[in-house]
């Protein structure tokens, strides 16, 4: 059984979550200027070094360069971004993970949107960096995933 291409009817829902059960993975694809390739390559290098890669491939197809707003796009399993979304990598890695976490509830029926769904998927963008900063090697990786959560933990978005 393929994935469907669109996850938007009840149907279709259902079927990806079918599909998620067994473990199926996308193949992610990224999309855009060979900037913003590189620059998101850097992020799922990051997504990987954090152990996150298949959590992010059950949930995200692709990832698109646009022109407007990032967003997650639910009935494509995409997340559309900018090319100031992946400027900085260790956030950029940060926001694909919380995005996938977006994606899962939706696929998984529960309410992924409002506050209480925005304090979780803020949560796992936290974990996410948290792991982060504890695997990773590199000096410039530490102190970025350092600078963030320093920044999280001030905003009033998160308490």
């Amino acid at each position: 059984m393929d994935f469907p291409e669109r996850i938007y009817t009840e149907d279709e829902v259902n079927k990806a979550r079918e599909l998620i059960a067994q473990g199926h993975k996308h193949n992610l694809t990224i999309t855009g200027t060979p900037k913003f390739k590189h620059k998101a390559e850097q992020a799922l290098e990051l997504v990987k070094a954090a152990s996150y890669h298949d959590f992010l491939r059950t949930y995200i197809r692709s990832i698109i360069e646009i022109d407007g707003l990032t967003q997650l796009h639910e009935a494509e399993a995409a997340i559309w971004a900018t090319k100031y979304t992946v400027e900085n990598p260790v956030d950029a890695a940060s926001f694909f993970v919380q995005k996938a976490s977006v994606m899962k509830e939706y696929v998984e029926g529960q309410l992924y949107y409002g506050g209480a769904a925005e304090k979780r998927s803020n949560g796992k963008r936290l974990e996410f960096l948290t792991i982060l900063k504890s695997k990773s090697k590199e000096k410039k990786v530490l102190a970025e995933c350092e600078r963030l959560l320093d920044q999280w933990r001030e905003s009033s978005l998160v308490y």
